[in-house]
């Protein structure tokens, strides 16, 4: 069902288009309740500006980024190649996956992992992480405007690794882990200047580009978590240890 978007200063701007609470979803996914949102920051990087607001539809996010575990069993049961940094030092079972390219043509290991069909890896549509789709109070960090207390040392790094990705208190929407531990692929392209001239309704970025959109901050770095607004890209090609990638499905996909 095609939701009509309510009017950006009415009263549903907080809320769902349904009015329905934010629920857990079966099997590791969580609802992110269609809504308006603002986007970017005034005061952040050039291409996180201008703040605009956009309208999108409900939809499942996983609520944890694919663990090793998880991709580890794609692994065996298709004999599909194992990414370069596999067997590296810095890895845990309940970390998340990292060493791998844009996972755009890895959908098998999203069936696998969740048991049941996927859309694709996270779009570049919202910190749905924060308190709220709405656009009136936006906070900086995902838990509101300072660093979560979970974050480990206080979200300074770089650290010898990334830690399980269930670490610390889920967000109101029961999502682990968002904008911290490792960036997370998007399927958006990214442009310096795309703000400017985005859609209002479901933007899904550039048709064409050259690096793909990411998202959150990652264990290597001197910060650990970003902020909500912050945009990473990166070469879809390109393969680091601290850049993974969460499920994201339509909100009426069935098993």
């Amino acid at each position: 069902m095609v939701v009509t978007p309510p009017r950006l200063d009415g009263p549903s701007g907080d809320r769902s288009a349904s009015g329905a609470d934010v629920g857990a979803a079966p099997r590791g996914f969580a609802l992110i309740p269609a809504g308006w949102i603002a986007m970017g920051s005034a005061d952040g990087q050039a291409d996180e500006r201008p703040v605009h607001h956009v309208w999108v539809d409900a939809f499942e996010m996983a609520i944890a980024p694919v663990t090793r575990e998880a991709y580890a069993e794609f692994l065996s049961a298709t004999e599909h190649p194992h990414p370069r940094e596999w067997g590296g030092a810095r890895t845990l079972p309940t970390g998340p996956t990292g060493g791998g390219r844009q996972l755009g043509r890895r959908r098998g290991v999203l069936r696998l992992a969740v048991g049941r069909r996927i859309d694709r890896p996270l779009a570049e549509r919202s910190p749905v992480g924060a308190r709220g789709t709405g656009t009136r109070h936006r906070p900086r960090y995902p838990d509101g405007d300072t660093v979560p207390s979970w974050v480990p040392n206080e979200g300074r790094g770089p650290l010898d690794g990334p830690w399980p990705v269930t670490l610390g208190e889920p967000s109101d929407f029961g999502l682990y882990g968002i904008g911290a531990n490792i960036h997370e692929w998007c399927t958006d392209w990214h442009a310096a200047d795309f703000y400017g001239r985005s859609p209002a309704l479901n933007p899904t970025g550039p048709v064409t580009g050259v690096r793909r959109a990411s998202r959150g901050g990652a264990w290597r770095h001197a910060t650990t978590v970003s902020r909500v607004a912050a945009r990473s890209r990166l070469d879809p090609t390109y393969r680091y240890t601290d850049y993974g990638f969460r499920l994201a499905r339509p909100a009426t996909c069935s098993p």
